[in-house]
């Protein structure tokens, strides 16, 4: 009885291919909690279908996921000085964001990010004539971009790139190899088109792992169906049911990230109005669950707990039963599962 979590295997792998088909030489990228697949399926994946190099958030995810893929390691997160060591081999690439970041890595193979127009990380137009001295010290394994995802102003992402390029030439940087993370096929290929002499590789993790819906679905186990009548009370605050039903215990709670959401970016009167109405019912004790049962999305009975959830069904929809599995609506990115079944 657990949150489980089915991957239709040949279709998702057949998802996969079809983007490495399209970005030849893609960086697949391994962070968080793997995409909701774990670090350790992704590495095996990766490593199937024969990815020199992994990229993953930070040196401790490089050092859990070291032992799974024999390749490459690029770790995402910018080196600081001063942060905790961890011990990595020596196939652990580090990103590094600044020119005292560069001295600082006497040594070591880097990959140095560029301030893009997201103006998260990256060394700046004007740093980039320091950049001659700190980098005869370490094995420079090439330059990084990571663009925004919208460009609400009706910029070019390829315009961007380009215009980096033209600034590593003029400050005469190597440009054997560029790192890029959220560009189209098509713009990718109009790149390694214009620079010939630049490998281009596009750091990919979403559009990978998770490009096909419908190739995966969790699903949470009945563990218990108690009939309720209107009025009844139950649960740790003893509140009333407001209808005749079911209260239906269901595998699945804080601690699979059920009920956990993170802040989405809102566009449009339709999604505003929506998000408006959900917190208005939530301030009434309103949440709606994310398990789909009968063909609806049900009701949380009472906030959720840490393994498991409690839901409300109405006596008009069919009896569930104990073993039944109701689809669940989740974050990848924020769900544990108890169990990966591979169809």
């Amino acid at each position: 009885m657990a949150l489980s979590l089915y991957v239709d295997t040949a279709r998702w792998r057949a998802h996969q291919k079809s983007v490495i088909d399209q970005f030849p030489g893609l960086v697949p990228v391994c962070k968080g909690n793997g995409y909701g697949f774990g670090h350790e399926r992704l590495a095996d994946e990766a490593s199937r279908f024969g990815s020199d190099m992994l990229a993953v958030g930070t040196t401790y995810e490089a050092a859990r996921i070291k032992d799974w893929f024999s390749g490459d390691l690029l770790v995402l997160t910018p080196f600081r000085r001063g942060e905790e060591p961890v011990p990595l081999p020596d196939r652990v690439i580090r990103s590094v964001s600044s020119v005292d970041g560069v001295h600082a890595l006497v040594g070591a193979r880097v990959v140095i990010e560029c301030m893009s127009s997201m103006k998260r990380h990256g060394v700046s137009e004007q740093e980039l004539g320091l950049l001659h001295a700190a980098i005869e010290d370490v094995r420079l394994e090439g330059f990084a971009l990571h663009l925004p995802l919208d460009r609400t102003d009706g910029s070019d992402a390829v315009e961007e790139v380009i215009g980096w390029m033209d600034r590593l030439r003029a400050a005469r940087l190597p440009l054997h190899t560029m790192f890029v993370s959220h560009l189209r096929a098509e713009e990718l290929g109009r790149l390694q088109q214009q620079f010939p002499q630049t490998r281009f590789r596009a750091r990919i993790g979403t559009r990978l792992w998770l490009g096909d819906h419908d190739a995966t679905e969790y699903r949470g186990a009945v563990l218990d169906v108690t009939r309720v009548a209107k009025g009844d009370r139950f649960g740790y605050r003893q509140q009333k049911t407001a209808s005749d039903g079911w209260l239906v215990v269901v595998a699945g709670g804080t601690s699979h990230g059920v009920g956990l959401e993170a802040p989405k970016a809102l566009h449009g009167v339709m999604p505003r109005a929506k998000g408006v109405a959900r917190a208005g019912l939530a301030t009434v004790n309103r949440n709606l669950s994310p398990f789909v049962w009968a063909g609806k999305q049900r009701w949380f009975a009472e906030p959720p707990h840490m393994q498991v959830s409690i839901l409300f069904v109405p006596s008009d929809a069919q009896e569930p039963k104990v073993g039944d599995e109701l689809v669940a609506h989740l974050r990848h990115t924020t769900t544990q599962f108890d169990r990966l079944v591979d169809r």
